[in-house]
């Protein structure tokens, strides 16, 4: 797909199906990420593919900080937060591990070097012929949510990418 195809056909996946990307395009996928825009050469980007065990204790996390925001959550409302993160065959957690009291680099230009790179992996994606959502949501600003993946309290998760097939 040319470039320009690519960044104007571009957009969120409404429902996503098997089959996901492959090993080999979800590492492309990957690789695109590491050519964002990367003032200092930090690096700040951290790519956590959630396979079924992580993607279940990253499930438990996001359901915790739901019951923690509600007064009084129902079940239903705490399996419908679950349910979310299952609705793709492949899901990318991309954080923002920040390098603090960098003098050369401040933090808003290491999470926009992320969203770049967040950016690259959606198109990178597209082009492959698959669909992406890009989500956030509440859980992505709790600190449980944030340590389940690796993340510290200060650092940023910038998008919960769901990758696989589009349905019509």
């Amino acid at each position: 797909m040319e470039l320009f195809d690519a960044i104007s056909t571009r957009a969120s996946a409404a429902r996503l199906a098997e089959p996901g990307p492959t090993p080999e395009h979800l590492l492309r996928i990957l690789e695109a990420a590491t050519h964002a825009p990367d003032h200092g050469r930090l690096k700040p980007w951290r790519l956590i593919v959630l396979h079924q065990a992580a993607r279940h204790q990253f499930a438990d996390a996001v359901v915790a900080a739901r019951r923690s925001r509600l007064p009084e959550p129902t079940e239903e409302q705490l399996e419908l937060e679950r349910e979310k993160l299952w609705r793709s065959p492949t899901l990318v957690v991309v954080g923002c591990a920040l390098v603090r009291d960098n003098p050369k680099v401040p933090e808003v230009e290491q999470v926009l070097s992320v969203g770049a790179a967040a950016q690259n992996m959606f198109l990178a994606a597209h082009a492959l012929g698959y669909g992406v959502m890009w989500k956030t949501g509440p859980a992505a600003y709790d600190d449980r949510v944030k340590r389940s993946v690796g993340l510290q309290a200060h650092d940023h998760i910038v998008a919960i990418m769901h990758f696989g097939t589009r349905t019509k």
